[in-house]
């Protein structure tokens, strides 16, 4: 979800609740377990409205079957429910973690959970946390070599360098350990862009070279369009250099830079906001280069995923997906899309490496099922998954109002999605 994308009942103001979390919320199960060989997709979810005794609804974990073996395939399995009035869930991590423990926040609230899913029919939130380190906003969350969680904060407000010479917040990155608790921070202030939008977005990790990549973009409306990248040394968190990612023949295919992902070349493709999508190359040198390679129509475009040759885009413009080839990164070739319904304002993709399926959500106003597609890993052809279908008979699973195990009555918005392993 991005600027102007909030729903009035998303903004609703956040409850100071107590800091122990409902960590049993999700103990009602509507599937049975499966055991060992049971597979799930966790939608981290924002309530959305009041119930039937005008309480605001809280941000939760929904578990739902994604075994197409399994005869409940598609169904809800459990939620569990944080104590956080939903604001904004966002940002899950886009890969399980091997131990099980899942990092999502609510970026409205400013406010991060790490979840326990390590028996997956019974999900517990393990903690929370706001601010670390004097940096806010959290947004996205890699894994790094050692276990570790570095996480992109947008803002700042510490030891006076919390702006940039014209108001404009600044952010940084933080190491967490598996817990959650801090390990390293780094501010994203750099004198060279006194000017410019230095609010961490998204995060690519190199561990090969020594580096991560990071984009400015804000998730407010107030502020400028962001337009640079960041490269850091992985292996004590220096900032080495900020640059500008190219705009393009129609000058606007750098507004907004987003999610970076490592391409099998080991380049970094970036989505922006404008639908551009850039590449990233000389990463291990002193003069990265950026180089607009291809714009898919429209704006808006949220995460993308990359699975072998392949790179997933979600295009709201076609109310679906874009699958281009990047064998040759420099010279992408779309090879199919998708349109999945009338009114989707695709956003998350997410790829399901167990079953190789393609998690698809979108953000209001419109449709809001979460849906899985199929990937034709030999050609790129993409296609809805037709048995992948809800309780109601219809594709995909819906997010209407509904009784939910952890005791919410009503709506609400699916955003990032993560598979078991």
């Amino acid at each position: 979800m991005r600027k102007g994308t909030i729903s009035s009942g998303l903004r609703a103001v956040c409850v100071a609740l107590a800091a122990v979390l409902l960590a049993g919320g999700g103990a009602l199960a509507q599937a049975p377990a499966r055991g060992a060989n049971a597979h799930y997709a966790f939608v981290w979810t924002s309530a959305t409205g009041h119930d039937g005794e005008g309480r605001p609804g809280v941000d939760f974990l929904a578990v739902i079957d994604a075994d197409p073996a399994s005869p409940a395939y598609g169904r809800l399995v459990t939620a569990v429910a944080t104590d956080q009035v939903s604001m904004n869930a966002h940002h899950t991590e886009y890969v399980m973690p091997e131990g099980g423990m899942l990092f999502a926040n609510d970026h409205n609230a400013g406010r991060s959970f790490l979840f326990d899913l390590r028996i997956p029919e019974q999900p517990k939130v393990a903690m929370s946390f706001r601010d670390v380190a004097g940096f806010s906003s959290p947004h996205s969350f890699a894994r790094l070599p050692n276990g570790n969680v570095l996480a992109t904060f947008m803002h700042s407000e510490s030891h006076g360098a919390g702006h940039s010479a014209d108001g404009h917040r600044v952010g940084g990155l933080v190491e967490l350990g598996v817990d959650g608790t801090l390990v390293r921070a780094a501010s994203a202030k750099d004198p060279a862009f006194p000017h410019a939008v230095l609010m961490q977005y998204g995060l690519a990790v190199l561990p090969a070279i020594d580096r991560v990549v990071s984009t400015n973009s804000s998730m407010r409306s107030v502020d400028r369009d962001g337009s640079t990248y960041q490269v850091w040394r992985l292996s004590d968190l220096k900032l080495l250099s900020t640059h500008q990612f190219d705009p393009g023949p129609q000058l606007v295919g750098h507004t907004d830079p987003e999610e970076p992902r490592v391409a099998p070349d080991g380049s970094v493709l970036v989505q922006t906001l404008s639908c551009g999508l850039q590449r990233i190359t000389g990463l291990d040198t002193d003069r990265p280069q950026a180089k607009l390679v291809h714009q898919f129509p429209g704006g808006g475009c949220g995460v993308p995923t990359i699975v072998d040759n392949y790179l997933i885009q979600s295009v709201p413009n076609i109310h679906g997906v874009v699958v281009l080839d990047i064998r040759r990164p420099d010279r992408p070739v779309e090879v199919s899309r998708l349109s999945v319904s009338d009114t989707l304002n695709a956003h998350w993709t997410g790829w399901d490496a167990r079953t190789g399926r393609l998690a698809l959500t979108g953000y209001p106003p419109g449709d809001t099922r979460f849906y899985l597609l199929k990937l034709d890993r030999e050609t790129g052809q993409v296609a809805l998954d037709q048995a992948f279908k809800d309780k109601s008979g219809k594709l995909g699973f819906s997010f209407e109002p509904r009784s939910w195990p952890h005791g919410w009555t009503g709506a609400a918005v699916p955003h990032g999605v993560v598979f078991s392993r």
